[in-house]
């Protein structure tokens, strides 16, 4: 699922890595979406570690009620390295990754510029090909190519030996590293995956199979 709304995809501004909130419609967006996949099994969760994907996985998450509770996996250091494991056997725990390798793609100088204005200042072919192209990155940002770089990597050494294990996984990421990760599954072609629009805070149901990932 990517994220609902944030407060800069309402203001039209390029985010990137940029660490804003859901606004009241991407709340309701991950309520919704959470309960399209309330029925459906989850083990783990993956997101990146930017809040809007954080927000929308506890948010959609809260609308279950298997009785699982999610904890995030976080390595502490020193004294403190282990303080916020549970004592004791808990069955109820879902366990929630955070990675850096799903966060959205990062937009460099863009990041926060509004959009329409970046298109006045620069041209909207010039604004396309840095949102669109697959390998022009804009200034001091990264290409969809370079996102793909850490996507795919994560994909196949993270969440594809949980599938292989038979375990049921939940993703909350952003536009452009789902994108990267959806050309990886789907095998699209550079031309086919600048066409792909990832919606807000709508959940793609992949089912895996033989060893590929199939969109039900």
């Amino acid at each position: 699922m990517r994220h609902g709304q944030s407060v800069w995809n309402a203001a039209d501004r390029f985010t990137g890595w940029v660490d804003v909130p859901l606004t009241e419609k991407g709340i309701e967006e991950a309520i919704q979406g959470g309960k399209d996949i309330a029925h459906m099994p989850i083990d783990e969760v993956h997101t990146s570690t930017l809040i809007r994907a954080q927000m929308t996985a506890m948010i959609a998450l809260s609308q279950r009620n298997d009785g699982k509770t999610p904890v995030f996996e976080k390595n502490g250091q020193g004294e403190r390295a282990n303080w916020n494991q549970p004592r004791g056997k808990v069955e109820s725990i879902l366990p929630v990754h955070v990675a850096w390798q799903l966060n959205e793609r990062m937009y460099g100088d863009l990041q926060g510029l509004n959009k329409q204005a970046t298109r006045d200042k620069y041209g909207d072919e010039q604004v396309h090909i840095w949102r669109r192209s697959f390998d022009i990155p804009p200034p001091g940002g990264e290409s969809l190519k370079m996102t793909a770089a850490r996507t795919i990597p994560y994909l196949n050494e993270k969440i594809l030996p949980s599938l292989e294990s038979g375990k049921n996984v939940f993703i909350s990421a952003h536009g452009n590293s789902l994108r990267s990760i959806i050309m990886s599954i789907e095998n699209l072609s550079r031309e086919e995956v600048l066409k792909l629009e990832v919606p807000t805070g709508i959940p793609l149901v992949y089912e895996y199979e033989n060893g590929k990932l199939i969109r039900k």
